[in-house]
């Protein structure tokens, strides 16, 4: 903690707590504090936390709706800088330092408690340093006592399993001192206009964005701290880095990418068990052209015979009715076609047509058709009649009008 942030400390708190740099004694203070002040069963925090760092002018305000809209978040963001509203915190955050790790994880932990967080939250600038990694890493630790604390009762609704996702937008220094300056720049113009017209909110004015060693500075405070403090995190909680120097439709992208659900982080652990028997998608799609393959081979090798009957029905019976189709791209075939009869015979189909770039689906339709009446007793015999409806998609050819 420098001297700035020490001389913040002593207005706030007693002289004994003026030099306290160690995270446990830190986080189990203000954890003391909450329990006093709400209770156990009242400390309800969000079940989903998307800590979004990033160097400055990386994009964390230009990309946070998106990020809000992609994760289904209502709230608006939790912007740690907005919270330390001081005169003694805003006087270093001009200077490009930063306020003292107490004062930070106390005031954004009580943040967190409001009702509009409860299902999801944003942080913006946080953690920014080591100790408040390992502060955080302990309040993720402290929902999970209170979720199993809880579970059976009927207050265990509001103890959901944590679910952190750590995100970094990043961009070089270089980029980040233009992109700061820039900042300055439009935020001088907007904000003469809102005065000249009387039209608009006035702009926050932030020394770093006028002056280029400041920029410098506030960059280079980034990454010996935050930056280092973020990575420290990967093996805890799943981690996002995005390159934020790429157009701004190429960084949206990366971010969706990046925060694709994740199943064994969001589950109850529980849940995930039940629900991981059943392979991921990604998981089946990774090899299943090289499987497909091997399936062909296997058919020409072992099961010559029926693989060339089946191949013969689709030349002959099924293509012909394809290609009148190509257009809308879809077509359904019904065959009561002795081959299918062999179940290896419709698996060889669905993989013949995989393989020439058609999706295959195959249902079959048990049909009872009438064969003798028995006109004394009034029996009726009848057979089965097997139906195949084949069920073929493809990327139909759209017509030029006009």
């Amino acid at each position: 903690m420098n001297s700035s942030a020490t001389e913040l400390h002593d207005k706030k708190r007693p002289q004994t707590d003026l030099e306290v740099k160690d995270a446990q004694l830190i986080f189990n203070s203000v954890w003391k504090r909450l329990e006093d002040e709400y209770g156990r069963e009242k400390l309800h925090f969000p079940k989903e936390l998307i800590l979004l760092g990033g160097a400055p002018g990386a994009g964390k305000g230009t990309n946070t709706d998106y990020i809000r809209k992609v994760r289904d978040i209502a709230s608006e963001p939790i912007v740690v800088s907005q919270l330390l509203s001081s005169p003694e915190a805003e006087k270093l955050k001009a200077r490009g330092s930063m306020v003292g790790d107490t004062e930070v994880v106390n005031i954004l932990l009580h943040e967190l408690l409001k009702p509009e967080y409860q299902t999801g939250a944003i942080l913006d600038g946080f953690p920014r340093t080591k100790v408040q990694v390992e502060c955080l890493k302990m309040l993720n630790d402290e929902m999970k006592k209170l979720r199993r604390e809880f579970a059976g009762t009927p207050e265990q609704v509001h103890f959901k399993q944590p679910c952190f996702h750590i995100m970094v937008l990043f961009v070089d220094e270089a980029e980040s001192i233009a992109r700061q300056l820039k900042r300055g720049r439009q935020v001088i113009a907007h904000n003469e206009e809102v005065k000249r017209t009387g039209i608009g909110t006035l702009w926050e004015e932030r020394p770093t964005d006028f002056n280029e060693d400041l920029a410098r500075n506030r960059y280079r405070v980034f990454k010996e701290q935050t930056y280092d403090a973020l990575v420290s995190l990967k093996q805890i909680f799943h981690y996002h880095f995005i390159n934020a120097q790429a157009p701004m439709d190429v960084v949206k992208d990366n971010i969706f990418q990046e925060l694709e659900y994740q199943s064994s982080l969001e589950l109850d652990p529980r849940t995930f068990h039940s629900v991981s028997r059943i392979s991921l998608a990604s998981d089946i799609l990774l090899h299943a052209r090289r499987d497909l393959v091997s399936r062909l081979d296997s058919y020409e090798i072992k099961e010559g015979e029926l693989f060339h009957q089946v191949i013969e029905l689709i030349e002959q019976k099924m293509m012909p009715i394809v290609i009148r189709h190509a257009i809308s791209g879809y077509c359904s075939i019904n065959t009561e076609d002795a081959v299918l009869e062999n179940p290896l015979a419709l698996k060889m189909l669905i993989d013949v047509f995989s393989e020439r770039g058609f999706h295959a689906s195959v249902d079959l339709q048990r049909d009872e058709v009438p064969i003798r009446f028995d006109l004394q007793t009034g029996e009726v015999q009848c057979r089965q009649k097997k139906v195949y409806r084949i069920a073929i998609r493809f990327r139909g050819s759209e017509i030029r009008r006009g």
